[in-house]
């Protein structure tokens, strides 16, 4: 494993951000096998935070590309706004409605890409910061993920937002250890299904 270091996202890092996101999609694990289209969740959780909010986004870069992110938004409601008007022209063609067979995950997906308000949760209101981070699976467990949540949470504590949170599988128990790690507390939120939200301090 070569040495990394944090930096901003650029546009040429895109490639890299696709694949990152397509390897750690399954619960921490390799996403290609289970969804049909492979730029469906790169293309809702990972492109248009790089796209709408650069400031926002830093890669961990080896020294030749990119291996592991973290990207976000300092203002969920505005950021929802923003992907209904800019960002989902540019991608609504790609994965047309439905998605794949009723339930399967392709279909899930594509209709949250289509609803981007669901990222809208009133229990929430009081974090209204959110992001994502991923990490190919050499560069997990070496203090990277805590680095670049540092240096995210500074970069959204400048712009104004003093909490953030983020949605997680609850299958995916040893993200929830590393976030239990970090500081981060859990949100009851009403009928949370599969899924458990996290929240912290931006200080």
């Amino acid at each position: 494993m070569s040495p990394a270091i944090i930096r901003q996202y650029r546009p040429e890092d895109r490639e890299a951000l696709y694949e990152i996101c397509m390897l750690t999609g399954n619960n921490g694990g390799d996403a290609r096998a289970v969804y049909r289209d492979q730029e469906l969740l790169p293309d809702l959780f990972a492109a248009p935070y790089a796209t709408l909010e650069p400031d926002l986004a830093f890669v961990l870069d080896d020294g030749g590309r990119a291996v592991g992110y973290v990207l976000g938004t300092s203002d969920t409601e505005r950021f929802v706004r923003d992907f209904r008007t800019k960002w989902l022209p540019e991608v609504a063609d790609r994965h047309p409605l439905p998605g794949g067979g009723p339930g399967t995950p392709d279909a899930v997906m594509t209709e949250f890409l289509h609803q981007p308000e669901m990222m809208i949760t009133p229990a929430l209101a009081d974090y209204p910061a959110h992001l994502h981070i991923d990490l190919l699976p050499g560069y997990q467990g070496h203090g990277y993920g805590r680095a670049l949540l540092t240096t995210l949470f500074a970069a959204l504590n400048k712009a104004g937002a003093q909490k953030v949170h983020l949605v997680m599988s609850t299958a995916n128990t040893n993200a929830r250890a590393f976030y239990d790690r970090i500081g981060f507390h859990e949100i009851t939120v009403p009928e949370p299904g599969g899924l458990t939200f996290l929240g912290r301090s931006t200080a």
